[in-house]
């Protein structure tokens, strides 16, 4: 009896010791500590000094206009398409640009022009850089240089200077005279470099990288030749200054604002009139032929007749 007592009394306590163990385990586990959650630090809140720059920012922005340019080099006579444009937006448009895209799809160039290069109604016109660089009452002739007639050889496009005609005594020419032919002609082209439209624009694109790197590398060689814009009056006159002697270029000075005269519209026709008043008439002086002496001052000499007599042979006047 009293051992039945004993193994139930010890299946009570062991029940108890794993039901009390038990809980001991699940409340130990409810004691720990959770792990602490990383606290979320609240947005920083914009500083108030910089709402007025972006305000003024944002108000930039929709002041600026918008400009289509190139997004890649574009050959010339190849329809544009759209992937050909970009628009970017400038502060100031350039007059004659371009805000839409649609108004050049489909249109054509007449030279190359490279990727950025603003497009305007210049861009679409025909003629060659020198035809885009003179007035309709002018021309552009080129005359043969050296460091000594160009001004040693620091001419560039855009200087303005005075064709010197010297002339040599010669048979035709009995005086040596020197005069200034056509004074203030502008330099439109010295060697191969090239001044701008007359719209402000360049006259040739922009050169590459590896255009401007074979430059350096190769031997500058000096200019031999120099176009200048002479006056369709006066463009006989030139010409025959230039083969009849020798001329020269004299540079002008650049405080005189002569180009900017030029680019604001100054007019050409008064200036042609007073330089006809001017010129001296070097023709005469080149074209004059020697003096001759007069007839009736000088006794003519009579003409001889060789006789001959055998061997013997005499002259006898008539």
């Amino acid at each position: 009896m009293s051992s039945r007592f004993t193994l139930l009394l010890a299946g009570i306590l062991l029940v108890g010791a794993l039901v009390a163990g038990y809980w001991g385990v699940r409340l130990s586990r409810q004691s720990e500590p959770a792990p602490l959650q990383p606290q979320l630090e609240p947005p920083a809140l914009a500083d108030v000094t910089q709402i007025p720059e972006r305000v003024e920012a944002r108000l930039e922005e929709e002041r600026r206009n918008p400009v289509v340019v190139l997004a890649r080099d574009l050959k010339p006579l190849v329809p544009i398409v759209a992937e050909d444009l970009a628009v970017e937006h400038l502060r100031i448009a350039p007059p004659g640009s371009f805000a839409r895209v649609e108004e050049l799809l489909g249109r054509t160039l007449w030279r190359e022009l490279p990727a950025g290069s603003m497009l305007n109604a210049a861009s679409f016109e025909m003629g060659g850089p020198l035809a885009r660089m003179i007035r309709p009452q002018e021309r552009a002739l080129a005359i043969a240089v050296d460091d000594v007639v160009g001004g040693g050889g620091h001419l560039a496009p855009g200087d303005y200077v005075d064709v010197m005609l010297y002339l040599r005594e010669s048979e035709k020419n009995r005086d040596q005279t020197a005069q200034v032919v056509i004074p203030a002609l502008r330099v439109l082209s010295f060697g191969e470099a090239l001044g701008a439209t007359n719209t402000g624009e360049p006259a040739v694109r922009a050169e590459r990288e590896e255009d401007k790197e074979q430059r350096v590398t190769r031997r500058k060689e000096p200019a031999r030749t120099a176009v200048l814009a002479v006056p369709e009056q006066l463009l006989s006159r030139f010409l025959l200054a230039s083969q009849v002697g020798v001329l020269r270029l004299a540079v002008r000075s650049a405080d005189e604002h002569l180009l900017a005269d030029y680019y604001a519209g100054a007019p050409l026709a008064s200036d042609v009139e007073e330089l006809k008043r001017q010129l001296f008439q070097f023709e005469k002086l080149a074209l004059r032929q020697a003096r001759q002496p007069q007839s009736g001052l000088v006794r003519p000499r009579a003409m001889a007749v060789q006789v001959y007599r055998g061997t013997d042979v005499s002259r006898q006047t008539p």
